[in-house]
């Protein structure tokens, strides 16, 4: 099943400009784990993109990491009370920050005795380091970085710290900036909502400059968490055992509990292959929980079996599925129009499921999160497309049909039967298509701005409770570098859409923020920037020996591991 690519979202609206993050996670224990030897295994059909901190952007690995190898300033606490889990808590940091300067100055002080995995202090200059990092955007690719990179205070440009001139990194010093155990952080606009950013990512996180090796530390983790790598296989997976320099008393019993002694990942499984295994109770899924691929349509009618309804979740997801034009490459937006007039929403949905994995969208931003209103241009579209009318436009176009396309989605068994009910859509209105199913780290291959593929799946949900972090986050035209286009997959740049960003990034409340954001919405639908095509729901089984599970708003509705134990 489709791969989704986004983090948390937020349910509910309060604070500085009515932003909250809608958290939530089980319970809390004794921080230090059972010591009884227990493993839990996770399996994964595919890789893990990135486990660089600075480059993860991921739903799944982003809480993964955060529960096991990377803690950080702030983090999202474990509740399923919305009203707990609404406000991020310390993590590294003694308290949640001090801002000055109207937002546009955040403080944060370091824990004392926290530390790495080989014994040493995790210092302020280990942060700073760590968001220095965030603007090497042409070697640290597919991070969330674009928000710091945007923010910083900065009076020149700053190529990171690999390329930095002495006079550019001494400007960086300045905006961010160390006294003794205290960071500070300066922006040039007001960002009342960083709090949010540091807890839902990764990218302020702390790294360990001797550790850095730039790129090729991109399936490595240098841990400050309650595991660490015991051996590792960037295809294949690896082990986690405990990493004997976390001291739990510097940690919070709501974020991370540590149950399990070890943590096995595997990957390369087919989803039908370590769902049956779950489905009949094996002796080797018993421990087994699933990250990324969730319950194949085809083991919907066992769901209701005795001894797998117990191990049966259902949990509405905070992504939206959609499809990208890539701009580069089909730059006539009457092509786009026709495509996204073609396209068989219904039987997409049909193939991957049906009303149990997903619900039509009508824009990219996800009904859950504050701001949204359906596009326009899609709020009353034909869902099972119409294939005549487009035929048309295409005509109208003056281009020659067949006209070719490529599609690239990440490759699974149902990905591959909802990329097949588009084509017939696609190809009755005159389009000739070739599908290009990707398997292993599908977001590196669509992040090149050489791609060469016309259309392009993508999953996406709100980092935290703003749009800001969907629409301008998707299609900010400056995140485009020479060797990535970020998350602006499509390569989409209207200068007047980055203008309404920066009103919307500038603004005084969440209502004009809003304001902004929906007109830049209404741009990207009239330009065929995006097609949605539906809002996930995840359907999960768990191994018989797993206890605890939950999935939580805190973990993107993946497995939440803070609390997730297995019986001795």
């Amino acid at each position: 099943m489709l791969k989704k690519r986004a983090k948390y979202v937020a349910v509910s609206a309060a604070g500085v400009l009515g932003l909250s993050l809608g958290l939530a996670a089980c319970g809390g224990g004794d921080g230090g784990g059972s010591g009884s030897g227990k493993t839990l295994t996770i399996v994964a059909e595919d890789p893990v993109d990135h486990l660089d901190p600075q480059r993860i952007y991921v739903g799944e690995t982003i809480s993964h990491t955060t529960r096991l190898v990377y803690r950080k300033l702030l983090s999202p606490p474990s509740s399923t009370d919305p009203k707990v889990s609404s406000k991020p808590i310390p993590d590294l940091a003694t308290d949640e920050g001090t801002s000055t300067d109207g937002a546009k100055t955040w403080s944060f002080t370091i824990k004392d005795g926290v530390k790495w995995e080989d014994g040493s202090d995790i210092t302020c200059e280990d942060f700073a380091y760590g968001a220095s990092r965030n603007f090497a955007a042409d070697e640290l690719t597919g991070g969330p970085g674009f928000y710091l990179t945007a923010k910083l205070a900065l009076k020149g440009e700053y190529p990171g710290p690999y390329a930095a001139t002495p006079e550019q990194q001494a400007d960086f010093d300045q905006a961010v900036s160390c006294d003794g155990k205290t960071i500070t952080y300066k922006f040039k606009s007001p960002w009342p909502d960083f709090p949010l950013a540091i807890s839902s990512l990764h990218m302020m996180d702390p790294y360990k400059k001797s550790f850095d090796k730039g790129a090729k530390n991109d399936d490595k983790i240098f841990s400050n968490g309650p595991y660490k790598v015991e051996s590792w296989n960037a295809q294949k997976g690896g082990t986690l055992v405990r990493n004997e320099h976390y001291d739990p008393e510097t940690d919070d019993k709501s974020l991370r509990e540590a149950l399990p002694d070890k943590i096995v990942w595997k990957f390369g499984e087919k989803a039908t292959t370590t769902y049956e295994k779950l489905f009949s109770d094996s002796p080797d899924s018993q421990t087994t929980i699933v990250s990324g691929s969730r319950v194949p349509p085809e083991f919907y009618p066992r769901l209701t079996e005795a001894g797998v309804k117990d191990r049966y979740v259902q949990v509405q997801s905070p992504y939206v599925d959609y499809l990208v034009p890539n701009q580069n490459q089909m730059k006539d937006k009457n092509v786009r129009k026709a495509l996204a007039l073609a396209t068989d929403v219904e039987s997409w949905i049909a193939a991957g499921g049906g009303e149990k994995a997903y619900t039509p969208a009508d824009s990219i931003v996800n009904p859950a999160v504050p701001g949204y209103v359906p596009n326009p241009a899609y709020k009353d579209r034909n869902l099972k497309g119409d294939p005549a009318a487009a035929k048309k436009m295409l005509a109208d176009a003056g281009v020659k049909t067949p006209y070719p396309i490529t599609f690239s989605y990440p490759q699974s068994d149902t990905a591959d039967k909802q990329a097949a009910a588009l084509v017939e859509g696609w190809e009755a209105a005159g389009f000739k298509v070739t599908l290009d199913p990707l398997g292993d780290v599908y977001y590196s291959n669509i992040q090149k701005p050489s791609n060469k593929a016309d259309v392009i799946w993508g999953g996406w949900g709100a980092d935290w409770g703003s749009a800001m972090t969907v629409t301008a986050a998707l299609f900010d035209s400056r995140q485009i570098e020479k060797t990535t286009n970020g998350q602006n997959y499509g390569n989409y740049k209207n200068p007047a859409v980055d203008k309404l960003f920066d009103q919307a990034a500038n603004s005084a409340t969440i209502e004009e923020q809003n304001k902004f954001l929906q007109e830049a919405d209404a741009a990207l639908g009239e330009d065929v920037a995006y097609i949605p095509l539906e809002i996930a729901t995840f359907n999960w089984v768990y191994g018989s020996k797993v206890k605890n599970f939950v999935t939580t708003d805190a973990s993107s509705s993946y497995p939440d591991l803070a609390g997730i134990d297995v019986e001795d």
